[in-house]
């Protein structure tokens, strides 16, 4: 199954709790530092250590740019992060992003990170890849 959406893909590497969030449905808002290009329509999720495996990918819905404070008010019932780790994660932010998760898609067998990127090493934070289709 593969990525359907026509702009750049991007790997992201994301905490194990919230890459099964995002997989299962229940994350609808990806909390990061800096704001996605606005071509981007398809993220790839790679769940970092224990996993290390690319989960799956969603579609990029609508981004958000705001103070966190604003981030918070507005996305916290959808985000599945509890507000100290939050404040946590954006201390010292002037400014944070969210990323709207229109539509998660499972990948049937997790794939290896070199799938997407030849280097086999995870992005900090996300990496531009070209389209892909993973099984």
């Amino acid at each position: 199954m593969g990525a359907s959406a026509t702009g750049r893909h991007v790997i992201m590497s994301v905490h194990p709790q919230f890459a099964e969030a995002i997989m299962d449905g229940r994350k609808k808002i990806e909390f990061r530092k800096r704001r996605l290009a606005d071509d981007v329509t398809v993220v790839w999720v790679y769940a970092t250590a224990p996993v290390s495996k690319v989960l799956g990918y969603f579609e990029v819905g609508t981004i958000h740019t705001a103070k966190p404070t604003d981030l918070w008010r507005q996305f916290a019932d959808v985000g599945c992060i509890n507000r100290a780790d939050f404040d946590r994660y954006y201390a010292n932010s002037q400014i944070g992003a969210g990323i709207g998760i229109r539509r998660a898609v499972r990948l049937r067998s997790p794939a290896h990170i070199t799938d997407l990127l030849p280097s086999g090493v995870p992005p900090q934070s996300y990496a531009y890849v070209g389209a892909r289709t993973l099984p």
